[in-house]
């Protein structure tokens, strides 16, 4: 599960979650008597600090089985073996998949007015090696118990090796439209070095079956930073992926995790490893070859076609909540995160407690404004758009924390790091900025949004995020 492995997606303030797992340091807000969102804020749901309060229409299914588990992961999965290319009656998947619908069927929904599903995901592992049949299973499940909108984004995880044309048009007419193929590497030595259960040939081969199929909406995976890469490898990669002409690409700096087989073998900043200077260099050829090839850099890891979005990975973005099922995953329901176990035994007695009414996974009606205000700013200066500050305009934050913000961000904004905008999404000079917190003039009417430059801005976006935390709760 690639996303997961090296994109920090949400804040884990509250609970450690399985979608998605976070770089940036974590903090926690401790207050006396905290205001909750729904008391003090403002009943407009348009805010990212109350999205969590919609009903969800988005789900992420984890499909956890894979040929072998590569050098960098970390996550949930079953492998299934290296010559496991026909899974069709294996009867671990089969298992697996049954026990994965009797959890969607004994989910409680809210209401019976929620709103249709308009996004599925379904990560791994590697999903693709899930025999169609069972993918429209799951599809037929998640239809009966939520709705599915007839226009919704089905996205799949797919391995290079791991599927045919046949497969892949069996998968587009159960509806599956949007496919994330997980290259990684244009090189054979680093795909071996990764411990990636495919080679070039593959991936080539998996490029073929995509053009062929008619596959309109898909993305590529890269990772930079692994051993021994260089920058011209990189730059290889780079160009071979605007060649392909996927319609997204996702590229991920390579996170070494303990647990892992790159954990027991190297250390972060030291060689084979690149520096944290060569990688931040890596991370500005991405945004800068891309960017010229016609892709918006819309989230630090994400960059798409105009229209090409992942509307699935806006939900978590946008803060809005979801559903997740499987092994492993965390849902985000009313703004309090549920994981579920990471081990097939204690997965399989969750579900069979859930069907039972034995799991309390009620959520708290009262969540902390400020523990919600530090998943907004996280969430928010990951992307292009960056934080919208009037929903901070509320008495949960009082009058002080705008000001504050800005002036903690002064020196980043005269360096470039930040940009401010006002109402029109117009961006202040530094020279304006300085001005407005001069004049003793009230910041909220000038200063409307907050983002981070790219890419130096999104290069230094821990340190930022946590200087915003601060201000949240001095």
């Amino acid at each position: 599960m690639l996303r997961s492995t090296f994109t920090p997606i949400l804040s884990t303030i509250r609970s450690n979650s399985k979608i998605p797992k976070v770089s940036f340091p974590v903090f926690n807000a401790s207050l006396q008597t905290p205001p909750t969102v729904r008391r003090n804020a403002s009943p407009d749901q348009s805010s990212p600090l109350l999205a969590y309060q919609s009903p969800p229409t988005s789900a992420y299914v984890h499909l956890p089985f894979c040929r072998k588990r590569c050098h960098y992961c970390d996550f949930p999965i079953v492998a299934l073996g290296s010559s496991s290319h026909q899974t069709q009656d294996d009867p671990r998947i089969f298992n697996y998949i049954q026990l994965l619908c009797r959890e969607i069927e004994a989910t409680k929904t809210e209401s019976i007015n929620n709103p249709p599903l308009e996004t599925v995901f379904f990560g791994g592992g590697t999903p693709s090696l899930v025999p169609p049949e069972l993918v429209s299973s799951i599809l037929e499940t998640l239809r009966l118990k939520f709705g599915l909108c007839s226009d919704a984004e089905i996205s799949i995880e797919m391995d290079p090796g791991t599927f045919d044309a046949r497969k892949m048009i069996e998968l587009l007419k159960l509806g599956v439209n949007r496919v994330s193929l997980g290259v990684q590497a244009f090189q054979e030595e680093l795909l071996r070095a990764c411990g990636r259960a495919h080679g070039i040939d593959e991936v080539y081969e998996a490029l073929e079956i995509i053009n062929s199929c008619g596959v309109e909406n898909w993305s590529m995976d890269l990772i930079s930073s692994l051993p021994n890469q260089t920058l011209e490898m990189w730059e290889e990669s780079l160009g071979l992926t605007v060649k392909a002409q996927p319609t997204h690409v996702s590229v991920y700096d390579l996170q070494v995790e303990q647990g892992t087989k790159f954990g027991v073998l190297y250390t972060p900043g030291e060689f084979p490893l690149p520096s944290e200077t060569q990688s931040a260099e890596y991370y500005r050829m991405a945004s800068k070859t891309l960017s010229n090839a016609g892709y918006n850099h819309y989230e630090i890891s994400s960059y798409g076609k105009s229209g090409y979005e992942c509307k699935h990975n806006l939900t978590y973005w946008q803060n809005r909540s979801f559903y997740a099922f499987g092994l492993g995953s965390a849902s985000y329901l009313d703004g309090t995160r549920f994981s579920r176990p990471r081990k097939m035994k204690e997965y399989m007695s969750y579900v069979h407690n859930l069907e039972n009414a034995m799991v309390d996974n009620d959520v708290d009606s009262h969540v902390d404004a400020k523990d919600m205000a530090m998943d907004v700013v996280m969430l928010s200066l990951r992307t292009c758009r960056g934080l919208n500050l009037k929903c901070f305009r509320s008495e949960a934050f009082g009058s002080s924390f705008v000001p504050s913000l800005c002036k903690a961000f002064r020196p980043y904004v005269k360096s470039g790091h930040v940009v401010c905008l006002d109402d029109q999404r117009r961006a202040l000079t530094a020279d304006e900025f300085d001005s407005v917190l001069s004049s003793g003039h009230e910041i909220e009417e000038v200063v409307a949004f907050i983002r981070l430059s790219d890419p130096d801005g999104f290069l230094l976006s821990n340190e930022l995020i946590s200087i915003a935390f601060a201000a949240i709760s001095p």
